[in-house]
């Protein structure tokens, strides 16, 4: 009981007279009373809201449960099909890449073809000139001793 209802029984019940006999009014109670009938009603919503919040709740772990297993099936999808997807993303970079190392071999080869040209150009005269400088080495130790 609180100290508001403890107060409450020693109010007037009446107007100041002739003694008359009456009970102090129980505001408490006549609440009560009151929202008793109304409140009885509202048990049954409350244990239909209950019910209604535990079928959800049934239904959204269904729904958690469906959507854990089918982002199992798609990650499992996504990682069989990885490698397929690499390689047809590294292809047209590895087609340039080979145009390319194309190209710097076929300029290479045309470098070492020059380089093959000059060389064939220059030995008769390399080797003229060699010949030339044995043959004085040779002659020149030749009459030394």
């Amino acid at each position: 009981m609180s100290l508001r209802d403890f107060l409450e029984r020693f109010r007037p019940v009446g107007t100041p007279g002739a003694s008359a006999t009456g009970v102090p009014a129980d505001r408490t109670a006549e609440r009560a009373a009151e929202l008793e009938p109304a409140l009885a009603r509202l048990t049954g919503v409350q244990q239909e809201a209950a019910g209604i919040r535990a079928a959800a709740e049934e239904a959204a772990e269904a729904v958690r449960h469906d959507a854990a297993r089918d982002a199992e099936r798609v990650v499992a999808a996504a990682r069989e099909r990885a490698p397929e997807v690499r390689r047809q993303a590294a292809e047209p970079i590895l087609r340039e890449a080979r145009q390319e190392a194309e190209g710097i071999r076929a300029a290479g080869d045309r470098a070492a073809s020059a380089v093959r040209e000059r060389a064939g150009a220059c030995t008769p005269d390399l080797v003229d000139r060699a010949v030339a400088d044995a043959l004085r080495l040779v002659v020149g130790a030749g009459e030394a001793p």
